[in-house]
């Protein structure tokens, strides 16, 4: 058996077809192709094909994880789950998390601190909110503590500018009804009455 041909795909960028013999065979990404020094003419038996299909495989779900790891910064436990959803043993999706963690794209403690950073431009946010999110991302609580440690943000300050804009709507000019909002929304009792007093 031969390689016939090599054609980069259409649909998926980056990716490239081999035809053994005539007919489509796999598919491997740009690097891999470039790894197994695969070309038109390269002679391959049942054996090398088979495990030609299986490294496509892998390497589309490693193509897939980085797509998905790129698109936002995430979590470890958001790449794991995606690629969890996709049906992928867990040896090969610790493979590709090692692999993804080498080269920069799994930092838990960059992405706890682009989601703080974030989440504080969109919204003035708790920080017992913002370690509730933290965790429902499954980010280990040191992680947290640490990232929640360098805010600059002080929590009396973002509170004051929640409840400026707050009072703007007509439903929170009652004292107990914003109250109850700011409480539900992580703040401390002693915060949100010390800073509603302010404005008393």
């Amino acid at each position: 058996m031969n390689i016939t041909a090599i054609k980069q795909q259409q649909r998926l960028k980056g990716r490239y077809a081999i035809h053994v013999d005539g007919a489509y065979a796999f598919s491997l990404s740009a690097d891999t192709l470039l790894e197994e020094k695969l070309y038109v003419g390269y002679e391959l038996d049942e054996t090398r094909l088979k495990a030609f299909k299986k490294l496509a495989a892998n390497d589309k779900a490693y193509s897939l994880a980085l797509a998905y790891a790129v698109r936002r910064i995430r979590s470890r436990y958001e790449i794991t789950d995606y690629l969890r959803r996709k049906d992928y043993d867990e040896v090969l999706i610790h493979g590709i998390m090692e692999k993804l963690e080498r080269l920069g794209f799994v930092d838990d403690e960059k992405f706890a601190e682009a989601w703080v950073r974030n989440r504080r431009l969109l919204k003035s946010v708790s920080e017992r909110r913002l370690v509730q999110e933290l965790r429902q991302k499954h980010v280990a609580d040191d992680v947290i503590k640490q990232v929640l440690s360098e805010d600059e943000a002080d929590e009396r300050t973002v509170l004051r500018e929640l409840v400026m804009r707050k009072r703007k709507q007509t439903r929170y000019t009652d004292n107990l009804k914003l109250m109850r909002y700011l409480v539900g929304q992580g703040f401390s009792y002693d915060d949100v009455k010390a800073v509603l007093s302010e404005n008393a």
